[in-house]
């Protein structure tokens, strides 16, 4: 008998499984050195990093070693001394400030420990405010905060204000505004930091879910619990980066 011809159609699917995932971002010699008052201090040295497409980072470490330092300047907030910064494989570290902030506003979902939700504004006004300043139709800055509410389980408090939500709610709001904007990638400094353990857990666990739809999320913690629920940890030490671990080594 002869051979049986393979599906090319097969063969497509099959390529695309091994082709290896593309890296949203690239970091290479990283150096931030901060100059107050005539004291060089050198928050990172020589950081190099990949985050490939549908990653789930962890930067860990001790208080002081860079981890917030670095995700800033991830997030465009910090400009980096020296080095090389790639976004989607664009070069975007030495761009104007206005550069900067526009890809910020499209590429990058920031969810912060203090939650940074605007007071006088609802739930659905605070995860659309990012949607208007980016020029999105009304009806379709509509469907996306809906979308983004209901992902986080919180459509029902569309209406309502941050003082009337709990913490654990408040960090939901937050997340919806990161996701609302359909980012390239999630950022999360200390996200569990204000929350009691229950309510912790239940946003890590938010964090895991939008991980396993194909969000790529880089994160910071101190947290050895929630490092673990990372696929890589990237660990820190006075501002360089040590041998990365997999996350089975605390298991």
């Amino acid at each position: 008998m002869g051979r049986v011809r393979p599906n090319p159609a097969e063969l497509n699917d099959r390529d695309e499984k091994l082709m290896p995932a593309s890296p949203v971002i690239e970091l290479k010699r990283l150096r931030k050195v901060f100059l107050t008052d005539e004291v060089e201090t050198h928050a990172l040295e020589d950081i190099s990093l990949e985050i490939n497409q549908g990653e789930y980072v962890c930067i860990s470490g001790p208080s002081g070693c860079g981890k917030s330092t670095l995700l800033a300047i991830l997030g465009l907030l910090e400009p980096a001394t020296d080095g090389e910064y790639i976004l989607n494989g664009k070069q975007v570290a030495h761009l104007s400030f206005t550069e900067q902030a526009r890809i910020r506003n499209r590429e990058i979902g920031f969810i912060f420990q203090s939650f940074n939700l605007i007071g006088d504004l609802t739930v659905y006004d605070n995860v659309e405010l990012p949607l208007k300043y980016r020029g999105t139709f009304q009806a379709e800055r509509k469907q996306q905060v809906l979308e983004a509410l209901e992902k986080v389980g919180i459509v029902h408090r569309a209406n309502h204000y941050p003082s009337q939500l709990s913490g654990g709610q408040q960090q939901r709001v937050a997340v919806a505004r990161a996701l609302a904007g359909r980012p390239t990638i999630l950022l999360a400094d200390e996200p569990t930091g204000n929350l009691d353990s229950a309510n912790g857990e239940a946003v890590m666990e938010l964090l895991g879910q939008l991980h396993r739809e194909g969000a790529t999320i880089c994160m910071v913690t101190h947290d050895e619990r929630f490092a673990r629920m990372a696929g890589r940890i990237v660990q820190l030490l006075d501002g360089r980066t040590v041998a990365p671990r997999a996350t089975e080594v605390f298991r």
